[in-house]
């Protein structure tokens, strides 16, 4: 039969040590956490408010629609007239509230195309995929393509 050691001064220290983390963890916690988290979900509800005073980036199709009806016409019917504008563009708030503050981008197209048209296994088939090397190497896909309505050629 195995006899246990009478001295049980190493358990009394392991447990000592393992309350002083749990109230360093417990301390710790109540300091660095802040109060409004986890209050509506897994974030801080004061964070709502500091996110709604920051400035608009983004200005919306529609403020494009306003002065670009061209543009709009042109995406009709088109597999990109769900693609907001900014999404090639970048941010135009500060544009639409004053157009000669800041020209929209005009991006390498070639690259910007293959951010959704590069071939990946992750796409389903039925969506329009290039291999870069093979398809049209070194030429800008807007040679061939419209950019706001690229099945017409």
């Amino acid at each position: 039969m195995l006899k246990f050691p009478k001295d049980t001064e190493h358990l009394a220290r392991v447990a000592a040590l393992f309350l002083a983390g749990l109230a360093l963890f417990v301390v710790a916690r109540a300091l660095l956490v802040p109060k409004d988290f986890h209050e509506l979900g897994h974030f801080r509800t004061g964070a709502l408010a500091d996110n709604m005073a920051r400035p608009m980036a983004f200005a919306g199709r529609e403020s494009c629609a306003a002065c670009h009806p061209d543009v709009v016409d042109a995406r009709q019917g088109s597999r990109h007239a769900a693609i907001a504008c900014e999404a090639c563009h970048g941010a135009l708030a500060i544009h639409a509230d004053d157009p000669g503050s800041l020209k929209p981008a005009r991006p390498d197209a070639r690259t910007l195309c293959l951010v959704c048209h590069r071939e990946d296994v992750a796409t389903p088939k039925t969506f329009k995929q290039v291999n870069p090397q093979t398809h049209m190497e070194g030429q800008a896909c807007i040679s061939c393509h419209k950019p706001h309505h690229p099945e017409i050629t």
